[in-house]
């Protein structure tokens, strides 16, 4: 029977690329300082709310913003990088105090949580890339439910590898009474958020996720309300 539980979505917070106007996609740049302040901002907001599993993605930025979230939380507990699958990390890395392992909180991370792959966009000013092709048809690729980017992906695209991946391995945490921190990208969450509020393509289309800002959904018997 599914108990009631806490999932938390966090887009990461401003990347040095985001400062510079430049798409991207699955680049792995880290966050400005402005992006590290806003991950601790972000932090302050969720820092009394229990979190017993976190998820993220490959992307050194969501990593880094999940991290620094962390940083003074209540709990004091630490984060920890969970290897499966990946031999000598895996092996090597174990924990053997039980006492220690209570205070930690396992992070797992996945490529199914990336932005969204931008394709031959990426590395490229925004800016001049309206310039080029005109402001609707980069609004498009941004925003748009299943127009991709040049050679990239588009949201419905980013939707069928993030979906699968929160569901066979984020809500069963969920049904059994865990809380959920998630830091990932615009994109990834955006998926997560259409799945959760039922939106439609058009509806989606219109939505932005500020970077830092938690969002906070209770789960409770199969159903998600947005606090």
């Amino acid at each position: 029977m599914s108990k009631k539980s806490i999932l938390i979505l966090m887009r990461h917070g401003e990347s040095i690329w985001n400062k510079k106007n430049l798409f991207t996609g699955w680049v792995d740049v880290p966050l400005s300082e402005k992006g590290i302040q806003e991950a601790l901002n972000g932090g302050e907001q969720i820092k009394d709310i229990p979190i017993d599993v976190m998820f993220t993605s490959t992307l050194i930025r969501a990593q880094m913003t999940g991290f620094l979230a962390m940083m003074h939380h209540s709990s004091g507990k630490v984060p920890v990088m969970q290897h499966v699958g990946e031999g000598k990390l895996e092996e090597w890395a174990k924990i053997h105090s039980d006492n220690t392992k209570k205070d930690t909180i396992p992070v797992y991370y996945s490529w199914h949580l990336n932005e969204r792959m931008y394709g031959s966009l990426q590395g490229l000013n925004k800016d001049e890339t309206r310039a080029k092709y005109g402001k609707e048809q980069v609004h498009l690729w941004r925003r748009s439910y299943n127009t991709a980017p040049p050679e990239g992906e588009s949201l419905e695209k980013t939707a069928a590898r993030t979906l699968p991946y929160f569901d066979e391995k984020i809500v069963p945490f969920l049904k059994a009474g865990k809380n959920v921190f998630i830091a990932a990208h615009g994109n990834s969450l955006r998926s997560i958020v259409m799945k959760l509020d039922n939106m439609s393509g058009d509806e989606v289309a219109t939505l932005e996720i500020p970077t830092g800002m938690p969002l906070i959904y209770h789960y409770d018997n199969g159903k998600w309300i947005q606090k």
